[in-house]
């Protein structure tokens, strides 16, 4: 039997499917899963937190990729806003033209409705989520437990083995049909 190679990806499964962690019995609804599905356990959130038991595998270039994107997107929205406020500027300053050629009254209105104006802008500025720390998903076990896998995996082919020859007829020797 080839072993199976010591990347586990976290997954998620349904509250009606968990099952027991490996570690201390608790329901879990967490899995840890090889890439080719030869071997999964149930294990807790919490136990992946542990150094001792497994160790996160961070894809560094998927990260600096994910940096640069949010980046772009950031220096896109500033550019956005900064259009913006140059043509409200100039629509201000259109305004202001106008209201010379108005009397002080409508003067006194241009200055309150600048005012309401700014406020509303300042309202309209969506509120940035703090940016939420991602947990890692794919895992590397520390080197006892891997080898505990690898084991309880073996041991179950091994049974598997031992009942399919116990079940052929052909293993046990026959009674002898000559005269002695």
């Amino acid at each position: 039997m080839a072993s199976f190679p010591n990347i586990y990806t976290h997954r998620k499964v349904a509250d009606t499917a968990s099952k027991s962690c490996e570690i201390c019995y608790k329901p879990s609804t967490s899995v840890l899963v090889t890439g080719d599905n030869k071997d999964f356990f149930f294990v807790c959130p919490g136990h992946l937190k542990d150094r001792g038991f497994c160790k996160p595998i961070i894809d560094e270039a998927a990260i600096a990729a994910k940096k640069k994107k949010e980046m772009e997107a950031e220096v896109e929205r500033v550019k956005r806003e900064f259009e913006e406020k140059q043509k409200k500027k100039k629509e201000k300053e259109k305004e202001k033209e106008k209201a010379k050629e108005k009397d002080d009254k409508s003067k006194e209105k241009d200055k309150a409705d600048d005012k309401d104006e700014k406020a509303k802008e300042e309202k309209k500025k969506p509120e940035e989520p703090d940016p939420v720390e991602e947990e890692p998903r794919v895992f590397a076990l520390g080197k006892t437990f891997y080898q505990q896998r690898i084991d309880k995996k073996r041991n179950a082919e091994i049974a598997r083995r031992n009942r399919e020859r116990l079940q052929n007829p052909n293993l046990f020797p026959q009674v002898p049909k000559g005269l002695p």
